[in-house]
């Protein structure tokens, strides 16, 4: 194991005390190493294998609405074995599309994108169990909104409902806009022993304007509706506690503007079978988040299980959300379904965590 492990929780300091203030906060994954292109651009071919293909569904708030808050991503990446001449060290180069879809069918508002993420992989030791990498991502945008399922009080026709015709000067219900993204990404995986996976990554570098107005047409004047920089730090364990089974705690920190929160726990790995490769996870996590005063609450507490055989993996979470109520009393969270394939699996090392 190399000292650069030494300087990790140095680096992850540095990189949040540079954190700058903001007002947007983006989406999140509880099962965050499920969606990898969507935590860090330099998890693209992180795996072993040649090709993995990944989805997840997340739905917030079903019991407060009809048509709850839903989120999808599907992804998929490839990972190459650079070719030197004699050379011992076996780099890789990672590509992979992500597309993603968040939608708020209450008020028909839709947010779609389509992600390109490049990472190249450097290994740090003849035995290559020991990756240093650099990843980027590009991506298009594009946020719409459905005017016909909002109603407005002028549109009150005093008796039987909302037909008479608004007044109200709309933007155009739709636009787009380009982002960027890039992470950095450290692995330490050996076939036997503990490991070690750390990561850092920059989203939304260029600060877009998310605004449905125009520059000019804005209300305020001023302009500041930006999707300000996400930082994020992520860190997992790989335990060995036997033959059979391994401890694996993890932990992401994410930052955006006054939005803080943790994700911290672990997952419990219990091998069934070595001929297929059956494994059964188990996990609890919490959620420390910073409320509206800068205070830190726990928003959620986690639970987690999921499942391997061969080639597939199939992880569920779900989120109970501890500090809002609604109106009936309910407390609300949030559900997770994930779904992996790993093509040409090549062995027991993991290069990143699977959920």
């Amino acid at each position: 194991m190399s000292n650069l492990r030494l300087f990790l929780p140095v680096i992850a300091m540095a990189f949040f005390i540079s954190i700058q203030s903001s007002t947007a906060q983006d989406q999140h994954f509880t099962q965050f190493y499920a969606s990898p292109l969507s935590l860090n651009p330099a998890l693209a071919g992180a795996f072993s294998g040649t090709y993995r293909m990944s989805l997840i569904y997340r739905d917030q708030w079903r019991s407060a609405l009809v048509n709850p808050y839903a989120t999808y991503s599907g992804a998929i990446d490839y990972r190459f074995r650079m070719q030197f001449k004699k050379k011992v060290l076996h780099d890789n180069v990672g590509i992979g599309v992500l597309f993603y879809n968040d939608r708020v069918p209450e008020v028909g508002f839709y947010h779609n994108q389509i992600n390109i993420a490049g990472a190249y992989h450097k290994s740090l030791n003849h035995r290559n169990n020991e990756f240093l990498t650099l990843g980027f991502q590009w991506g298009v945008n594009q946020r719409n909104i459905n005017y016909e399922n909002l109603t407005f009080e002028d549109e009150f026709n005093g008796a039987t409902g909302y037909t008479l015709p608004g007044r109200e000067n709309l933007p155009q219900n739709n636009f787009t806009f380009g982002d960027m993204a890039f992470g950095l990404n450290y692995t330490y995986a050996p076939d036997r022993g503990i490991g070690l996976y750390a990561g850092v990554a920059m989203h939304h570098i260029l600060q877009p304007q998310i605004s449905f107005y125009q520059f000019e047409d804005l209300l305020d004047g001023d302009g500041d509706n930006t999707l300000l920089r996400k930082y994020t730090a992520h860190l997992a364990l790989k335990l060995p506690l036997g033959e059979r089974v391994q401890l694996l705690p993890r932990a992401l920190a994410y930052n955006q503007g006054e939005h803080f929160a943790v994700n911290a726990g672990t997952n419990v790995r219990f091998l069934v079978s070595d001929i297929t490769g059956a494994a059964v996870h188990i996990g609890a996590w919490a959620r420390p988040a910073r409320d509206e005063q800068k205070k830190l609450r726990l928003d959620a507490l986690i639970l987690m299980t999921g499942f391997e055989y061969q080639n597939f993996l199939i992880g569920f979470s779900y989120d109970a959300t501890m500090s809002y109520w609604t109106t009936a009393g309910r407390r609300t969270g949030a559900f997770e379904l994930s779904i992996a394939y790993l093509g040409a699996y090549e062995n027991e090392t993991v290069l990143c965590p699977k959920f």
